[in-house]
Formats: C-alpha cells, sequence, structure tokens
C-alpha cells in the first residue's frame, strides 16, 4: 500500500430490526433461492461497474488539478506551511540517562512502583507531582495580557506564552485580532502535534473555528462537559443540527454518535465569503469525552483509554495539529496529551518519563496537568495498558483470535483463555466501599454475603417515612454501550425483599425485567415469585396484575400492569423470563440468548431507555453474562468491534463477580462468534433487506469518501461533488 493511494474498503452493515440472526424464512427450497442469488449477483455487479466508474472520473479530476496546484510553499505533517514562523521549543528527544530525582521508569517496573508511590494516601505521589516546576523557564505572555486580548481569557492566570501561542491569521481593521488563548503543544516525537486550548467563550467562539481552519485541524477534543457544578466551562461552538456560520466558517453537523463515554460528532466546515470563488470543505471530527467527573478524575482509565485509541486512529495522517480543550485548557487537557505521549514512548523506548515530559509541555504552556489525582491518573492509564494491552477485535479476526485462546499460554501453564480470565479473577474486590451494604438492617437483604453493591453506583430507592435503613436493594447500575445505567443489575428478590424490588422498578422507570434463573434449582430458593401467576398481588404501594402470559422458544414474556396505588399512576412492564440456562453449567447453544437479548432491545425501543433490570439467583454470573453480551454485540452491530475482556472487567469494577466463571467468561466469546457466523451467511437476510443495506451503505460511503478526498486534496470543486452524490442518491431511492 503506497503512502498517499486511494484505497476502498466496504463495510455492509444492515441495522434494521429483525430478531438477530435467527430469522423465520418462509421457504427454504434451494430452488427457489437461485432467481433471488442470481438477480442480487446482477445488481451487486452493476453497483460495482458504477462505482469503478465514479472512481476513474475522480482519478481522472485529481491529476489534473495535481498538475495546476503546486504551491510556493511545502506543506509540514502538521498542517502548517514552511515559511510560517517556527517554535523555539525543541522536539522531545529520547530520555536522557541522568540521575536526577525521577528518572524515566522501566515499564516492567511500573507496577512495582505504583504501589509504591500509591502507599500512605499517595504520599510519594504528591511529593513528585509538587517538585514539578511551574513554569520551567522564563516566558512572557504579552499578547495574552494585551486590554484588548484580556476578555478573550476564560482565566485571568492561564494565559498562552509568546514563544508557544497560535498566532491566527489579523483581520482588516481589527487590532489584536491574531490572539486566541492556545498554545502549541509537542508529542512524544512529534513537534506540534497538539494545540492546548482554553473552552471558547461566546466572544471567541469564531475565532476557535478560525484555528480550526487555519491550522488545518480535522481532529477536536473536548475533555469537559458545557457545564459541571451549574457553572459555564465552554460554550458550545457547534450546532445541534443543520449549520450555522461562525464569522467566515461555515459549520454542518454530518454526524453524531453517542456512546457510553464519549459523543462523536462530525462537522463539514467551508470558509465562506471566499473572493476567489472556490471554496472546499472539509471534515471535522469532535471526539467530547463526557464521563470525567465533576470532581477528581474518572474512577477507572479504561474509558479514556479507549476514546484516546479512537482519537489516535480517526485523525487523518496529513491533517494538522489536533486541538485538544477542557475548559482552562491545562489540567485535562494536559492529561489527555500526556498519557497520548507517554503510551507512544512505552512502544519506543519500554519505559515512561511522565515526570520529564509534564516537565517539558510546561515549558509550552503553563499549568500543564493540575491537580496530583490527574498525574496519578496518568500512570494508572499507563499501568492498565501495560498490563492488559489492547484487546479490541475486529470482527473478522474472532475466529483465529479464539484459536490462539484455546491454545496453552507461553509460560502460563493454561490456556490463553484461562490466562485470560484470571487477569479478571486478580482485580481486587473493595469491600470497603460496600458500606451500606454491610450495614446489620440490611445484611439481612443480601442473597450471597460475597456480592453486594458498591456505594458509588448502588441504586438507592427513596426512605419510606418514618424507617431508616429502607433507601437499600441489592442492585448495582450498569453501564451499556451507548448510555450509563442501561441496566440495574439485582438478586433476585427474596421474600422479605420483594417490596423493595417493586420499589425500585418504579423509582428508576424501569419497563424491562429480564430473569435469568428458575425460581427453585437444584432443590434450592433461588428467587421469590413476585409477579402473580393470575389476577393481581400488592407488594406496599405497588400493586401487580398479570395481564399476558406468551410462551417463546426459550423464554416466557409476561406483561404486567404495575400500578402505585399512593400516586394513582400504572405503567406497563414487560418481565422476560429465559428458561435457557441449566442449573448447572452453560446453554449449550447462543440461539436463546441472542433472542432473547433481541426481544429486550425491541421492548427497550417501544419502552423508552430507561434501565433494564437484569437479574439471576445473586445478580452476578448469569446478570453478567447478560450485560456482557448485550453490550458486546450492539458494539458489534455499530462498529463491526468488540472486546469481550474489557467490557467483562469494567463489569466487574462495577459489580463483583460479574460473569463469575470461566465457563460464563467462554459463552461470551462463543455467543458472538454465532452471532457473527449466522450473519456471514447471507442466505439469512431476505433481499429487500440486503438491497436496502446495501445501497444504503453505497450512498453513504460514496458521501464519506468525497468528504475524505476533499480533506487530503482540499480542492475537489463543489459541481463534482454534486454529480458523484447523484450516482448516489439515485441508488438510494432505486433500492
Amino acid at each position: 500500500m503506497e503512502s498517499g493511494g486511494i484505497f476502498l474498503f466496504f463495510l455492509i452493515q444492515h441495522t434494521d430490526y429483525f430478531p438477530f440472526p435467527y430469522i423465520s424464512v418462509a421457504d427454504n427450497n434451494q430452488a427457489d433461492d437461485m432467481p433471488i442469488i442470481a438477480v442480487m449477483v446482477a445488481l451487486s455487479s452493476l453497483l460495482v461497474i458504477i462505482f469503478i466508474i465514479i472512481i476513474l472520473y475522480m482519478l481522472r479530476f485529481k491529476k489534473y488539478k495535481q498538475a495546476g496546484s503546486h504551491s510556493n510553499s511545502f506543506r509540514l505533517t502538521n498542517g502548517r506551511s514552511e515559511d510560517t514562523e517556527l517554535q523555539s521549543v525543541p522536539l522531545l528527544a529520547r530520555s536522557p540517562s541522568t540521575n536526577r530525582k525521577y528518572p524515566p521508569l522501566p515499564v516492567d517496573k511500573l507496577e512495582e512502583e505504583m504501589n509504591r508511590r500509591m502507599a500512605d494516601d499517595n504520599k510519594l505521589f504528591r511529593e513528585e507531582f509538587n517538585a514539578l516546576p511551574v513554569c520551567p523557564i522564563q516566558a512572557s505572555c504579552d499578547a495574552a495580557s494585551k486590554e484588548e486580548n484580556k476578555e478573550k481569557n476564560r482565566y485571568v492566570n492561564i494565559l498562552p506564552y509568546d514563544h508557544s501561542r497560535v498566532h491566527l491569521s489579523s483581520l482588516e481593521g481589527v487590532p489584536d485580532s491574531d490572539f486566541i488563548n492556545a498554545s502549541f503543544i509537542n508529542g512524544y516525537q512529534e513537534k506540534n502535534k497538539f494545540i492546548a486550548a482554553q473552552g471558547p467563550k461566546e466572544e471567541t467562539v469564531n475565532d476557535f473555528w478560525r484555528m480550526i481552519w487555519e491550522q488545518n485541524t480535522a481532529t477536536i477534543v473536548m475533555v469537559t462537559n458545557l457545564k459541571e457544578r451549574k457553572e459555564c466551562k465552554c460554550a458550545q461552538y457547534w450546532p445541534d443540527q443543520g449549520c450555522w456560520t461562525y464569522g467566515n466558517i461555515r459549520v454542518s453537523v454530518e454526524d453524531t454518535m453517542v456512546l457510553v463515554d464519549y459523543t462523536i460528532r462530525k462537522f463539514c466546515i467551508q470558509q465562506v465569503g471566499d473572493v476567489s470563488g472556490k471554496k472546499p470543505q472539509r471534515l471535522v471530527t469532535q471526539f467530547h469525552f463526557t464521563s470525567w467527573p465533576d470532581f477528581g478524575v474518572p474512577f477507572t482509565p479504561i474509558g479514556m483509554l479507549k476514546f484516546l485509541k479512537k482519537v489516535k486512529t480517526c485523525n487523518p495522517q496529513y491533517a494538522g495539529p489536533i486541538v485538544v480543550h477542557c475548559s482552562a485548557g491545562v489540567g485535562r487537557t494536559g492529561t489527555f496529551i500526556v498519557i497520548d505521549a507517554m503510551l507512544d514512548m512505552m512502544i519506543a523506548e519500554r519505559k515512561v518519563d511522565v515526570f520529564g515530559f509534564v516537565t517539558r509541555i510546561r515549558a509550552q504552556r503553563c499549568q500543564m496537568v493540575q491537580t496530583d489525582m490527574q498525574y496519578v491518573f496518568i500512570f494508572q492509564a499507563l499501568l492498565e495498558h501495560y498490563l492488559y494491552g489492547d484487546t479490541e477485535l475486529e470482527v473478522t479476526s474472532l475466529e483465529s483470535h479464539l484459536a490462539k485462546l484455546y491454545a496453552p499460554s507461553p509460560g502460563a501453564g493454561c490456556s490463553g483463555l484461562e490466562a485470560e480470565f484470571k487477569k479478571l479473577t486478580s482485580i481486587k474486590i473493595q469491600n470497603d466501599k460496600m458500606r451500606t451494604g454491610n450495614l446489620p438492617a440490611n445484611m439481612k437483604k443480601n442473597r450471597v454475603l460475597q456480592i453486594i453493591p458498591y456505594e458509588f453506583n448502588r441504586v438507592i430507592i427513596p426512605v419510606k417515612r418514618g424507617e431508616e435503613n429502607t433507601d437499600y436493594v441489592n442492585a448495582s447500575f450498569i453501564d451499556g454501550y451507548r448510555q450509563k445505567d442501561s441496566y440495574m443489575a439485582s438478586q433476585g428478590p427474596l421474600q422479605h425483599t420483594t417490596e423493595d424490588f417493586w420499589r425500585m422498578i418504579w423509582e428508576w422507570r424501569s419497563c424491562s425485567i429480564v430473569m435469568l434463573t428458575e425460581l427453585e434449582e437444584r432443590g434450592q430458593d433461588k428467587c421469590a415469585q413476585y409477579w402473580p401467576s393470575d389476577g393481581a398481588v400488592v407488594h406496599g404501594d405497588i400493586s401487580i396484575e398479570i395481564k399476558r402470559e406468551e410462551e417463546s422458544e426459550s423464554y416466557t414474556v409476561r406483561d404486567l400492569l404495575v400500578t402505585n396505588n399512593r400516586e394513582n399512576k400504572a405503567r406497563a412492564v414487560r418481565q422476560f423470563h429465559f428458561h435457557g440456562w441449566p442449573e448447572v453449567g452453560i446453554p449449550t447453544d447462543g440461539k436463546g440468548m441472542i433472542n432473547l437479548i433481541a426481544a429486550v432491545q425491541k421492548q427497550q425501543q417501544q419502552s423508552g431507555n430507561h434501565p433494564i433490570t437484569v437479574h439471576c439467583s445473586a445478580g452476578a454470573g448469569r446478570t453478567g453474562t447478560f450485560c456482557a453480551l448485550s453490550t458486546v454485540l450492539e458494539r458489534v452491530k455499530a462498529e463491526g468491534i468488540l472486546d469481550v475482556f474489557q467490557t467483562v472487567k469494567s463489569l466487574r469494577l462495577q459489580r463483583p463477580h460479574m460473569v463469575q466463571t470461566l465457563e460464563q467468561y467462554e459463552f461470551c466469546y462463543k455467543v458472538v462468534q454465532e452471532y457473527i457466523d449466522a450473519f456471514s451467511d447471507y442466505a439469512n437476510f431476505n433481499l429487500a433487506a440486503f438491497l436496502g443495506g446495501t445501497c444504503n451503505v453505497f450512498y453513504w460511503y460514496i458521501y464519506k469518501y468525497i468528504n475524505i478526498y476533499e480533506y487530503k486534496s482540499n480542492a475537489f470543486e463543489a459541481n463534482v461533488k454534486i454529480q458523484v452524490m447523484m450516482f448516489g442518491f439515485f441508488f438510494f431511492f432505486t433500492c
């Protein structure tokens, strides 16, 4: 693959709802399939021919543009021209072997050093952080201190240095219009890889987009929410939908993808009022990390590492600096940049130099990495990556990955799968963070004493008037793929906690209950019957009436009318009682579980995305398996990527013992493979779904390809885009 070449990749994804891969086929007669296959082959061939014609047309146009578009200034990798003033801060070289107090740290010593420095409430980490120079060099902030620019600064003590600040082009007749509170920051070994900026103010949004355009930036990293603790941290500098013009830059929203830890927004930006009449468009992607808490740092670095990988993967090779901002543009911004650089250093040198790197970037912008908690978080992220690595997989590589997992793990004396699961079981259970569940008044409410919810995410129910300790139920909020608190992982109710169970369902507006156990298994009580066999039952203020019961192949659906008699309100709740889990072991195949997940997701689409209540007996093993599979399969559908290990690891950080056994962990992999295998057989798709999906993908790919092509060449005329888009629209509407 040659550098700068054009490469085509196809992903056909059909996302309309049907019960996952197991589709009822009216007639499976092979002879009847032949005309359908012939039609599909003919249409596919036609699409390929037209696509080749379009690409040849584009390549011809590219040659024409390249012949007459040579510029006098050579483009550097960061998107700035050679005649632009160079910054005086040197590139970060390989860390020298010095005897300074905090030298680079070999990665194989990282865990040991982390434990040593975190002892005594992070005492050594605090000492190390406090030893960092506030400003390693004598630097001026004259431009930022000018009277005309003071209102452009969000914080009076966070000002860019003159030697590293970003210079905007001056606007005619507007003094000091070249100023913006933003600084060039080096990466590990890449000059000006980043621009660290403050979060735009209302009066600086236009300047922010001017900077994006002039610096040829394709990626924006936002590490703050618009408001935190009721304070404005950043102005919203993008439209919610449609387009808006900021100064002379028109910004239109092309796509928004909301995930549990971050949101991805794709913008198409264009300079308006260009006297030359040429108005090329560019694609800019904003990665907005939404899981940073108002106080402190994220509970775990897993989300940040996934976020950072997405940024690194999606930033175009020939783009300008990545713009990173929080509110002040120093704390969280610095943390993100340091993690990125140290991961690169870890690969190149097998060591990290956090102290040295923070010192260097503080010479480019003041107070980068603002607190000792952020400093510790950097080390936690690096250790997480070192211990567990990158466990994401493309769906196409799952089969080969499973073959490796079943093979003996070098030096471990067990299979790769067993070694992987051992890493999960080594995660320490934080018993000191289960205070409420361990109160004497609540101990009898727990079915299994080893499985008690953590304080930070336990489900809280309203206190009953005049009764203490009535806000507790053994249940935990669990994050899903797209949103936080997607599930309430609960134990199976005991006879004396059934009222609390229904109070939880009512309080958190849960409309879907997934039950993964029988009432009794192997002669032992596993769950109290909390619904009526017929008629209605009352638990406290809540009455439950059964309206319908329907048997499916592997589960029973019960429609319940739940009424709060005190509030005089009623809601429909649907229970999915799965019967496919044997008393011992795991299900023989994944078909039942896949169809169950599909049915629950369809119910959620109809009833609103309130938390799904999931329970088995203890609320950990089977419950964790269901939550893991739901999350993994949703990501497979959306991205074609899976990460079973990190999904289960995240679940175990939210509730003890989630996915309890090696068998259950292996079952997660098997179900995903079964799901992928089922979809790989095109005979499972009906013709209409196939054609609709193909034409939608064809339209989508043409549109995205044009945007990328324009971004790289910066010279794709609007009329050419319209002509090519017409092909996409034609096939979109034809199909």
